[in-house]
């Protein structure tokens, strides 16, 4: 498959900006390596492997700058399925070149929605979306018959990196990995019903459908129906009518009463009602008690008391680089445009304050950056002379994805988005192929170019959506008046 070629140039007239920018851009690429003779994108920051977690979305984002390393993000993990349907939680490269898929978590499953806009970017090929359908097929099929021991409709967690939550004190005493088919004996927690291994078989089951409407196959209804099934079972089973978010229940049927940032994970997936996402995002995402905090989202709300304010590796509290990532397009799916803008200036913002490094976790109280020695595990202080975390990947994408959805462009699908950011003098350039998308603007006014043919005049404060030959689709508003 010839793939084709792609670049990002922009420069505006914040300084500091263009720094992180070019910093963000620069320290990406020391995150691309070979695994045998497949480029990929690592994790970085320490973490040398590729994740199911956050790799495919990050490998779909670095499309942008490279489309090989972003597609083998998402090949690398269909190709080592195993035969009864289980993807690898992640793929390490060994020294002398061999690839090993590791089977002894999940650790996430940022992977559907990525893997399928990758066809879009890399030309359609019908194999591929093949391979893909089956691959979340059998996945699917996996889940259904592995994590729904006790038959109440919600799949199961059966260790702490199941969901990517380091040290999270809500999994109590649960291992951290789990190498077998079937739960651990004798856990205090696990298997717990999770909102998010549920929320996997959603993700799954909406792509099939897609992936259907796509094919003309006839089977796009049928699979939609399973995804609302399953949506049903969540909302039921793990919905705190009251609260208006999700809880987990531990393997006895309680409750796991600690308010965590999760619901907002099963907006990522996108398997919450609209009722229920501004529900959650009013009463909980944006309340400055909670995960509104200067550096916004912590792991477990500030006001929970399992909320622990860790700066080495852990999801108790901290504000995660992944949580910002996943959020882009946890809020988009449900219209809270503005709310990604806010977010994006505030990352960015801690970024540009911590000296331009690209740390894992900020404190949510401070902004700053949490210096964890990467190699040592010791936590340093801002004065150190030892090298501190730099170049985590998920806070290096989040970064430059935000400025291609406030002051940049965008591919979704057959779309093409171009976001008139307000503030600042700017020009931001997208390649894809022959092609050229620019945004360029004075702060107050922008014009949307496709191959240096200008194609419209707008007001900032907006995103333009067109199809790949310019025709207007919508108009959506991302900044607050």
């Amino acid at each position: 498959m010839m793939l084709p070629v792609t670049g990002v140039n922009f420069s505006c007239d914040h300084p500091q900006l263009q720094k992180l920018f070019d910093e963000a851009e620069k320290k990406c690429l020391l995150n691309l390596k070979q695994f045998g003779n497949d480029t990929v994108l690592v994790e970085g920051g320490g973490y040398e492997k590729i994740w199911l977690e956050t790799q495919p979305m990050g490998g779909e984002m670095y499309a942008k700058r490279n489309m090989t390393a972003a597609l083998n993000n998402q090949l690398l993990f269909m190709r080592t399925q195993r035969e009864d349907g289980r993807l690898a939680g992640s793929i390490q490269c060994h020294p002398d070149g061999s690839i090993e898929p590791q089977f002894n978590k999940f650790q996430g499953f940022c992977f559907p929605l990525h893997a399928l806009n990758m066809w879009y970017l890399t030309g359609k090929d019908p194999a591929y979306l093949d391979q893909l359908a089956h691959c979340l097929e059998q996945f699917d099929a996996y889940l259904w018959k592995t994590r729904d021991t006790d038959h109440d409709g919600c799949l199961e967690a059966f260790c702490v990196y199941d969901t990517g939550e380091d040290n999270a004190l809500r999994y109590g005493k649960a291992p951290v990995y789990c190498t077998t088919d079937t739960p651990p004996v004798d856990a205090d927690v696990v298997p717990m019903a999770s909102m998010d291994i549920t929320s996997f078989s959603y993700a799954c089951r909406a792509t099939l459908a897609e992936i259907s409407r796509l094919k003309g196959d006839g089977q796009e209804q049928a699979w939609q129906e399973k995804a609302d099934q399953v949506a049903k079972q969540l909302k039921d089973r793990l919905w705190d009518e009251k609260r208006h978010a999700f809880f987990d229940r531990d393997n006895q049927g309680k409750v796991i009463d600690v308010l965590c940032h999760n619901t907002l994970r099963c907006m990522y997936w996108g398997s919450v009602t609209q009722d229920m996402a501004d529900a959650f995002v009013q009463e909980h995402l944006l309340n400055p008690k909670e995960f509104w905090t200067l550096m916004p989202l912590p792991s477990v709300s500030v006001s929970d008391p399992a909320f622990r304010n860790a700066s080495e590796n852990n999801w108790s509290g901290q504000s995660e680089g992944l949580t910002f990532q996943r959020a882009i397009i946890a809020l988009e799916r449900y219209g809270y445009e503005p709310v990604v803008t806010q977010l994006g200036k505030k990352l960015l913002n801690a970024i540009i304050d911590g000296g331009f490094v690209f740390t894992q976790q900020f404190d949510p109280f401070t902004g700053e950056p949490s210096r964890v020695g990467m190699v040592s595990h010791e936590v340093l202080t801002k004065d150190s002379d030892e090298p501190f975390q730099d170049a985590y990947g998920p806070t290096m994408l989040a970064a430059l994805e935000y400025i291609a959805h406030i002051w940049g462009v965008h591919f979704v699908g057959d779309e093409v988005w171009f976001s008139l950011g307000s503030g600042m003098t700017y020009r931001y350039t997208q390649r894809l192929g022959e092609n050229t998308y620019t945004v360029a603007s004075d702060g107050k006014e922008a014009s949307v170019f496709i191959n240096e043919e200008k194609i419209l005049t707008s007001p900032c404060g907006v995103r333009i959506v067109t199809d790949h030959a310019g025709k207007v689709l919508r108009q959506v508003t991302i900044e607050e008046a």
